[in-house]
């Protein structure tokens, strides 16, 4: 280990008695001080502006630590996505120098193993490296203190890969120049390995011999979860094993110029070495055995303890199977193609992985189109299916045999229901679910239709809804824009209710009893009067516990006041008006109650209600509701009424028939019209029975769930959820960020921007100047 040190010191010396090591080390400091204050400084101006301006600012509502340090152009992200740029001009001498003078012969010949003399060198450039980190940690120490509330193991899991990239680059760099005198020579083959790794994870991703190979080696996106503040065993083994690689590879090349054996010889040692290296890597990164540190304040990085719960559900050794159908002919192929199957694997099953390892996949490739689908053979005319699917196999580089034909892959699953679109299957215990993907801009599914298909496989019967049918109901079964297909069956919306837990059907109370069993039953704007027999079953199945869901319009009051009144309720007559130059009179901005901000943990429900007692949040949320009845208690009852959606001040209701195009309505209290503050547009019920409540929400717009009005949006799933007493969704609220402001304005960065960028490389620069003056003296 002497040996090793003084071997160190000397490179150390070498290094900065040249002034390669001073002008890269003072090019990394501008480059940090450059990214790290451009963001600071112009988030700060902003900040002091709003502060000055707006007393209601509590910060950016974003992580400053994931903006300053760890984004795109963060001092992290442009630091490693630069790094390249350093460390080849670093050590193309570090080996060849000693070539070139002949002091390597006086190193041969001298009581020094070969690995002293590569491990001596690679210690002086790890002791380089972390002078690179103490940059790195001037900003970090700064950040936390120009940062509220800095998320520090983020941080410090950013500086770890940061410093294990260093050391792999600083290996293939000793092991370049060891192969050639010359270094310019040894700089470009530097950047060349280092680029080759960089991206060789996206070549040959469509043939299943190398794809696991060129993965493992693809050092691109090794660092990306460290980054952000995922460590995992997996990233760091393969950094420890390139490494060392590549400094074995320099201690066999180094004694292979000293030793006369027949080159098939030399070349075994370094097959051996790279046999052993893919084989670690290969176990190590395997479901299973691969650990992980989350080190985010919130543990941003890792499934939610409500999905952890769901798949600990699944019992032991009882194996989950995933089948990945994905079809040729569909747009999205490119994200379900062989060659982007370890990006499916690593992005969206790896958290789950990471809970229940022995999930089996599948993959099943075939092409066929939806029976009536004429669109491709209107853009191949006078080509069969097949020739089409040759055609599309050509252009997207598929071999068309891998494929199944349309009639191999209806004999193994309908997949016409599902729009032949790229669809998982999940098998467990001899149950199957579909998990859909989304055309949208994630397109796989998120944690709460996860979590949803792995209840499916788990419980025996998933809530179900039922919507009444017989009046002229809202349909789930169109698709036109006031139908409710949108908001209950559609498969390509994420928040539809099959999507999220539920299960959907319709009931015709005129024929058949209600089931007590269900979730809710839906009573969506009928359109003609009720039967006294369906209304005698809807009062049976309210009366014995059953929650609903009763939304009306105006102009129909009358159809569902008879019902209503046996809840102590009723849609008052008229229509309710708000008088605006922006919009016509039947758009109401109504307002959330803080009772809409308990019913469940939907999307941002938690932030509204940690906001409730604080005075700065005076208002409440805005919805938005078209042509509206209002809502209101008439009598005593045994349940208890609150309201959900207030209008604002100014909306009155208009008794008669309301024209929406034409001069604004007036008020006028002789017609019938009324006016108070404020109205009730959806209130709930609420009724507490021996072994559970009753719940009950009655609305005044039968379009807040319709397709037209936004049906899918996070609140109202919350209103589901709650009629299901919030057994699905398996919400997966996160916190807000705790770290939303500086700690400095935006005149103290400009003064520290100064600084860092001007004074501290100056002095840097002039104390290398001093040191390589004074070296040239001696």
């Amino acid at each position: 280990m002497k040996l090793i040190f003084k071997i160190a010191r000397t490179e150390l010396r070498n290094l900065f008695y040249s002034p390669v090591a001073w002008f890269l080390f003072v090019a990394f400091l501008v480059q940090c001080a450059y990214f790290y204050c451009r963001v600071v400084q112009e988030f700060t101006k902003w900040q002091s502006l709003m502060l000055e301006n707006s007393p209601d600012f509590e910060g950016f509502n974003r992580s400053l630590t994931q903006l300053v340090f760890l984004n795109g152009e963060g001092i992290y992200s442009s630091a490693i996505n630069n790094l390249y740029l350093f460390l080849p001009l670093l050590t193309m001498g570090i080996i060849s120098r000693e070539m070139n003078n002949g002091t390597i012969k006086l190193l041969y010949s001298s009581p020094v193993k070969t690995k002293n003399i590569v491990f001596g060198k690679y210690l002086a450039l790890l002791i380089y490296n972390l002078m690179l980190i103490a940059v790195i940690g001037i900003f970090m120490i700064t950040g936390m203190l120009n940062i509220q509330n800095v998320d520090t193991g983020m941080v410090l899991s950013a500086t770890l890969g940061f410093f294990l990239i260093t050391c792999a680059f600083g290996a293939i760099g000793i092991f370049m120049s060891s192969l050639s005198t010359y270094q310019i020579v040894s700089a470009i083959a530097t950047f060349l390995v280092i680029f080759i790794l960089n991206r060789i994870g996206g070549l040959w991703q469509q043939y299943d011999l190398v794809r696991d190979l060129t993965w493992f080696l693809a050092m691109g996106n090794r660092a990306s979860k460290m980054i952000v503040g995922l460590i995992t065993t997996a990233d760091v083994i393969y950094y420890l094993l390139i490494t060392g690689m590549f400094l074995t590879f320099t201690v066999l090349k180094l004694k292979g110029t000293r030793e006369f054996l027949p080159w098939y010889r030399k070349a075994l040692r370094y097959v051996l070495t790279i046999a052993v290296v893919l084989f670690v890597g290969y176990i190590s990164s395997r479901p299973g055995m691969i650990g992980y540190w989350d080190t985010t304040r919130d543990n941003l990085l890792t499934i939610h303890p409500n999905t952890q719960k769901v798949l600990n559900d699944f019992e032991k050794g009882e194996p989950l199977e995933v089948t990945l159908y994905s079809n040729l002919l569909d747009n999205s192929y490119g994200k379900t193609s062989p060659a982007a199957r370890n990006d499916y694997m690593w992005t969206l099953w790896e958290r789950y992985l990471r809970f229940k390892p022995d999930i089996k996949f599948r993959y099943v490739y075939y092409y066929d189109v939806v029976d009536g689908d004429s669109s491709l053979f209107r853009r191949y005319p006078k080509k069969t299916l097949k020739e089409i699917a040759a055609i599309e196999a050509e252009g997207k580089e598929a071999d068309l045999s891998r494929f199944k034909t349309p009639e191999e892959i209806r004999k193994m699953a309908d997949l016409q229901p599902e729009d032949m679109r790229a669809v998982m299957e999940l098998k467990y215990k001899g149950r199957t679910t579909w998990l859909r993907t989304f055309p949208d801009t994630d397109f796989w599914p998120h944690e709460i239709q996860v979590s949803a298909a792995f209840k499916r496989l788990q419980v025996e019967e998933m809530p179900k809804v039922l919507y009444t049918t017989g009046n002229l109901e809202r349909d789930i079964f169109k698709m036109g824009e006031r139908e409710y297909y949108s908001h209950a069956f559609s498969k390509i919306t994420r928040t539809s209710l099959i999507n999220v837990g539920f299960d959907a059907d319709t009931i015709s109370p005129d024929f058949r009893d209600i089931p007590a069993g269900i979730s809710c039953l839906i009573l969506a704007d009928p359109k003609t009067r009720m039967s006294p027999l369906k209304e005698e079953r809807i009062k049976k199945y309210l009366d014995q516990g059953g929650n609903a869901f009763i939304l009306g319009e105006p102009g129909k009051q009358e159809m569902l006041n008879p019902l209503l009144s046996h809840l102590g309720t009723a849609l008052d007559n008229g229509s309710l008006v708000y008088v605006s130059k922006h919009e016509v009179p039947n758009v109401l901005p109504t307002y959330f109650t803080s009772d809409l901000y308990f019913m469940s943990d939907a999307q941002g429900m938690p932030k509204l209600r940690a906001r409730l007692n604080n005075p700065k949040y005076k208002d409440t949320v805005r919805e938005v509701m078209h042509g509206a009845a209002a809502v209101q208690a008439t009598s005593e009852t045994s349940y208890t009424y609150r309201p959900l959606l207030l209008t604002r001040e100014g909306t009155f209701n208009k008794a008669g028939r309301l024209v929406v195009d034409s001069t604004a309505p007036g008020f006028n209290p002789a017609e019938g019209d009324v006016k108070k503050t404020p109205f009730t547009v959806m209130a709930r019920l609420t009724r507490d029975l021996a072994n559970k409540q009753q719940r009950i929400i009655i609305a005044g717009d039968a379009d807040c769930l319709s397709r037209l009005r936004g049906g899918v949006k996070p609140i109202n799933i919350s209103f589901f959820s709650w009629l299901d007493t919030n057994r699905f969704p398996v919400y997966t609220p996160m916190p807000d960020p705790a770290d939303q402001l500086f700690t400095i304005s935006g005149k103290a960065a400009k003064t520290q921007s100064f600084f860092f960028i001007w004074i501290l490389p100056a002095l840097l620069l002039l104390l290398g100047i001093v040191i390589l003056v004074r070296r040239k003296r001696k």
